[in-house]
């Protein structure tokens, strides 16, 4: 998926907080939520068309950094909001 060597230095590029990647079975729950329409973009009230591969997770679980064709998206406009959804998902937090 993600090269383990590019996983030692992403933070998030608004918050400069750590970011980690997502568990398996999160990216499945937002994938659905993607096809329904149902997941937005922060502040942009945009929903999120392009299902995702992967993602990296900012630390407070309230932002995922999308992973397209194994490439991960930091950029503050690619980022995905995750309302109350990263309570319930496991995270593998970066050394």
């Amino acid at each position: 998926m993600i090269d383990p060597e590019l996983l030692k230095i992403p933070c998030c590029p608004e918050s400069a907080s750590k970011c980690a990647a997502a568990d398996p079975s999160l990216i499945k729950e937002l994938n659905v939520q993607i096809a329904s329409g149902q997941l937005r973009k922060p502040g942009w009230m945009q929903s999120v068309t392009e299902q995702i591969e992967g993602g990296l997770l900012r630390a407070d679980g309230k932002v995922l950094y999308p992973v397209r064709s194994h490439i991960p998206a930091m950029l503050i406009d690619e980022a995905i909001s995750l309302p109350d959804l990263t309570g319930r998902h496991s995270r593998v937090w970066l050394q």
